[in-house]
């Protein structure tokens, strides 16, 4: 039996409703897990995703900012949300899956941008950012006996050299300075995590899911960012047949900057 999940942060549901319907109809995933959905639990178009199919819907939402989705056509249960940092913001939810007999906890998170000054002792964003990041440490893939985990979603970090475009313009740009990608690899090795994306792609490969609005022409710069991710406990990491980053979506309609990452798995 296989699995396939995709993570995709789509600035705005309801704006690029389009886009979901189309990438839902082309490639229809198990899982689509959705960040900055941009609307409260009411207000997102479940209607129209559960036309496709997709009749199991937990939301986390929040009026203007943040929000998080998880749509499956597979049964969900044990829903639950972590307000990280005690800020009341909609930037994780998780949910349990059943797939080739097993369970599986899935971790949808938002991790704060954290403004453009890499400085926590002036811009409170990036203090935000390195303290939520810090409480992520916590979290563990081996966190529930007998239940496997996988943790997506826009951790808003490019970790490695080759998650970037250029690792030395950009150790100072907030998403690839040292505290951020010490941070976040931290919270890879105490949780006991596998990144499936480097598992797929080898790290001396350039791989990227973001490119800025900015860039007058965003393919030919090619000046990306990975800044989406899908993680796993140990256990699954030998069912991965493969990581698809879906580059064509950054070019259709009134596009996300990040576009849509899928794991597939096999049983």
């Amino acid at each position: 039996m296989a699995l396939s999940i995709t993570t995709w942060n789509i600035n705005s549901v309801r704006l690029r409703l389009p886009i979901v319907v189309q990438f839902l109809e082309q490639f229809r995933p198990d899982i689509l897990c959705l960040q900055e959905i941009k609307c409260q639990n009411d207000e997102f178009p479940a209607d129209a995703l559960r036309e496709l199919g997709y009749d199991n819907i937990i939301l986390h939402g929040q009026k203007g900012y943040h929000g998080v989705a998880i749509v499956s056509r597979l049964p969900l249960s044990e829903n639950h949300r972590q307000d990280y940092c005690g800020m009341g913001d909609a930037r994780h939810i998780s949910a349990i899956f059943e797939w080739s007999g097993k369970r599986i906890r899935l971790h949808n998170f938002y991790v704060p941008a954290g403004g453009d000054e890499p400085d926590p002792t002036v811009n409170p964003k990036f203090a935000h950012k390195l303290k939520f990041v810090d409480e992520m440490k916590s979290l563990r893939a081996d966190a529930e006996p007998g239940i496997s985990s996988i943790l997506v979603g826009d951790l808003n970090i490019a970790p490695f050299e080759n998650d970037v475009w250029s690792h030395k313009q950009m150790l100072k740009i907030v998403s690839h300075t040292p505290a951020e990608t010490d941070g976040l690899l931290e919270v890879v090795s105490r949780g006991g995590w596998l990144d499936l994306m480097r598992q797929s792609v080898d790290p001396s490969q350039k791989l990227y899911t973001w490119w800025s609005y900015r860039a007058k022409d965003w393919a030919a710069a090619d000046r990306g960012r990975r800044l989406d991710h899908i993680w796993s406990s140990p256990d699954l990491g030998a069912h991965l047949d493969s990581i698809e980053v879906l580059k064509e979506a950054r070019g259709w309609e009134r596009p996300s900057d990040h576009v849509p990452v899928t794991a597939r798995f096999s049983a």
